[in-house]
């Protein structure tokens, strides 16, 4: 794969451009492909796609970090859309509000980065800069399913 390539997965094309907030820019990417290019998917497929996002997206990480000369740096954004679809993961729906839930809990657990969030970011390479993503996706998953039940 091309250093080219590689760095515009890592960007989501011009995402992670953003001059303001690329994280949440890539996050907004990633929900907002999510219904269509996610959802769609039996349940055992996007596991498989969130396993092949997470090798491409390590890879891309790595080289955006070695081309960039920084760890984990702000125009890296292929991570949030590694993390809003874990959110969506275990869910055969969304409503517009779930989808609205999703992004505003990942980005909660994204910013904040409490324990384990902060561990995982401390793994170095690319592997460390999507798996912080990665929990963080749970987290919010987890509350997401809260949310499901309470108002269920």
């Amino acid at each position: 794969m091309s250093d080219s390539f590689l760095m515009h997965i890592a960007r989501v094309w011009l995402a992670g451009k953003s001059p303001i907030m690329p994280g949440t820019a890539g996050s907004l990417v990633g929900i907002a492909l999510a219904p269509f290019l996610f959802m769609p998917l039996p349940l055992w497929l996007r596991i498989v796609a969130l396993c092949l996002l997470l090798w491409l997206g390590t890879k891309a990480c790595d080289k955006a970090e070695e081309v960039l000369q920084k760890k984990d740096p702000q125009e890296v954004v292929i991570d949030e859309v590694f993390g809003q679809w874990l959110v969506c993961l275990p869910f055969a729906a969304l409503s517009v509000w779930g989808y609205l839930a999703a992004f505003l809990l990942f980005r909660f657990f994204d910013i904040t980065k409490p324990w384990p969030v902060n561990a995982a970011e401390k793994i170095s390479g690319g592997l460390g800069v999507m798996l912080d993503d990665g929990v963080a996706g749970i987290f919010a998953m987890l509350s997401l399913a809260g949310l499901h039940w309470f108002f269920a």
